[in-house]
């Protein structure tokens, strides 16, 4: 399956059950491993199992193939593998801890202190 049609299919799959904050991250350029990775939050055990769920189902329906799932049991991060595409589905202090966004940005970002003026 072409790698936008299976993200759209997992992007929507998403909105479908209220996942907030989506991300997608195309990652061609960072590793061979596969082409992007989609995050999303969900608010409670429940909800991320839901939209893990949903994206499997979602996937399976339009005849792609699932070809793992990790952490359904405790339901705070999940991980669906698609090959071309993973999607990590975490509450909001996982996400926020293990910040994957900026582990996955092509052009890490400096931190600064507070004070210091940004350089030109």
């Amino acid at each position: 399956m072409d790698v936008r049609k299976l993200q759209k299919i997992v992007v929507s799959a998403l909105e479908d059950i209220k996942g907030r904050d989506i991300e997608v991250i195309n990652t061609t350029k960072l590793t061979a491993m596969f082409d992007r990775i989609v995050i999303a939050s969900g608010d409670s055990n429940r909800q991320v199992k839901s939209l893990a769920r949903n994206v499997q189902d979602k996937v399976r329906e339009a005849g792609g193939e699932i070809v793992s799932i990790e952490g359904e049991d405790n339901g705070e991060w999940v991980l669906v593998d698609l090959g071309d595409i993973v999607v990590h589905v975490m509450q909001p202090a996982i996400r926020n801890y293990y910040n994957l966004e900026e582990l996955w940005q092509a052009s890490p970002s400096r931190h600064r202190p507070s004070g210091e003026a940004a350089a030109a």
